[in-house]
């Protein structure tokens, strides 16, 4: 049975690499456009873009789209996320599709599929990866994962994992930023403290693991096209749209 679900894409303006970022211009639209028609092609329920910024609210409203105003003070898009839900009153088992906002690439299809695992699955979250090769598991900017035969996500880090001790044939896959959660969990999530691992590592899903919470993970029905935090991806991701036009 097909899951029913919302899609909220956190987006700030503020920036540091690529300063004003979700309303950088690809072809004729900002890129926040892009993702948010991505989100609505995978017919979830609604989709929000969830700002503390006037300008981008103002740049989702001139072409048709719904935003949130947030506050200014969270730490992370998961928090921004959280006040949404709250903002709009969801309940508990309601699923939540996390988009980021720097994603124009990202195919419709991986949003529903990872929504419908988290339905078929059970856990506490989901999330979607890619095999990578063993000299892309070497770049620290993508986030490996490993998982049991089941799916269930045992670590995430910067490094490459697993290590390769006699350089043997290895197997690695890359982490997808997208993630569906219920909103019950998104409210249990937001409440615990920062956890050593996600420090160092800076990645917030090693929290829930560290909390004892689960993680599924599927390879992706497709595989999404580079994210944007620099001028040269903004380039490269412009590049790819023309060419599939």
């Amino acid at each position: 049975m097909t899951v029913n679900f919302k899609v909220v894409i956190p987006a700030r303006y503020a920036s540091t690499r690529l300063p004003g970022k979700p309303l950088q211009q690809i072809l004729e639209k900002p890129m926040i456009q892009w993702v948010y028609e991505a989100a609505m092609a995978s017919h979830a329920e609604q989709v929000i873009v969830a700002t503390d910024d006037e300008r981008i609210m103002q740049a989702v409203d001139r072409f048709g789209g719904d935003s949130c105003q947030t506050r200014s003070d969270h730490e992370t898009g998961t928090d921004r996320i959280v006040e949404v839900c709250e903002q709009m009153g969801w309940s508990d088992d309601t699923i939540v599709v996390n988009l980021q906002g720097d994603e124009p690439l990202m195919p419709a299809a991986n949003l529903s599929q990872v929504a419908q695992n988290l339905a078929d699955s059970g856990f506490d979250m989901a999330t979607l990866h890619k095999p990578i090769d063993e000299q892309a598991a070497l770049d620290p900017n993508l986030v490996k994962l490993v998982t049991d035969q089941f799916g269930s996500c045992l670590y995430f880090s910067r490094s490459k994992i697993p290590f390769n001790r006699d350089q043997a044939e290895a197997e690695y896959a890359g982490h997808i930023g997208l993630y569906a959660y219920r909103v019950g969990f998104l409210k249990a999530y937001a409440g615990m403290p920062p956890c050593m691992l996600e420090q160092s590592e800076k990645l917030e899903q090693l929290r829930a693991l560290y909390y004892g919470f689960s993680i599924h993970s599927q390879q992706a029905q497709a595989t999404p096209g580079p994210g944007v935090d620099t001028e040269d991806d903004l380039k490269r991701v412009t590049q790819l749209l023309m060419a599939g036009r």
